[in-house]
């Protein structure tokens, strides 16, 4: 008779513990939770659909390109950590990613997308062992239904198709057509350590920069469309 009610409690007992393991399980994470620390190697944020919307990665994790919800393999990025913006249509809206090695090269960019298309506004800084470079640019980018994403990747293959002499008028020719970015605004540091402010005009070409130059020098230049400058102001000569 002991015997049996010890099976008994036992068996009860055991099915306490497994009603309360299946209730664990089935419990849902809690909707908030406070951390004073924490050490991931990347963070994905989405949407209650699981629509991703910000990933924050390590290099050996970061994501690929995201375009309409499908992330395609970008290789030109495993050398970067940083954060990646995606918009609803499941898109990637620009970014933070950065870098740097001793003996090798640093970067750091932070850039905002057009709706489906390239970067309209840029701040970047890269160095090597050489030279630094840091600079603010503002972009022209065409309506992704003038131009995809797809088509500047078509672009590329079609340009490295053609004889090495042949590719400038290939890329002039869809410039002239309004089918390719153009930088319009750039506020930067040169390689010889002067300082400009471009104004561009719809095809790229500078048409009225201030440059101070690494002496202090200042100077306001204005140039035609084939990059010949008509005037120049300087301060006048003591």
């Amino acid at each position: 008779m002991t015997n049996k009610k010890a099976f008994l409690a036992g068996c009860a007992c055991m099915i306490a513990v497994q009603a309360a393991v299946t209730l664990l399980a089935g419990a849902k994470a809690p909707a908030k939770a406070q951390f004073d620390e924490i050490t991931v190697g990347r963070i994905n944020i989405q949407e209650p659909d699981g629509t991703p919307r910000m990933i924050i990665s390590n290099r050996a994790q970061f994501p690929g390109e995201f375009a309409q919800g499908k992330e395609k393999p970008r290789p030109d990025r495993n050398s970067f950590a940083g954060m990646l913006f995606i918009n609803e249509d499941g898109t990637e809206n620009g970014g933070l990613i950065q870098n740097g090695a001793v003996g090798k090269s640093a970067g750091l960019s932070l850039t905002f997308d057009r709706f489906r298309q390239d970067q309209a506004l840029q701040l970047l800084h890269i160095e090597d062992n050489n030279h630094a470079h840091t600079s603010i640019r503002i972009n022209d980018v065409p309506s992704a239904t003038v131009t995809s994403m797809d088509d500047i990747a078509r672009f590329s293959k079609e340009a490295d198709a053609l004889p090495e002499n042949a590719r400038p008028a290939y890329w002039k020719a869809l410039a002239d057509a309004g089918r390719l970015s153009q930088n319009r605004i750039f506020l930067g540091m040169s390689r010889d350590n002067a300082s400009a402010l471009l104004l561009n005009d719809a095809s790229g070409k500078p048409r009225m920069m201030l440059l101070v130059s690494a002496k202090g020098q200042p100077e306001i230049r204005m140039l035609d469309e084939t990059g010949k400058v008509v005037r120049s102001v300087k301060p006048d000569a003591e």
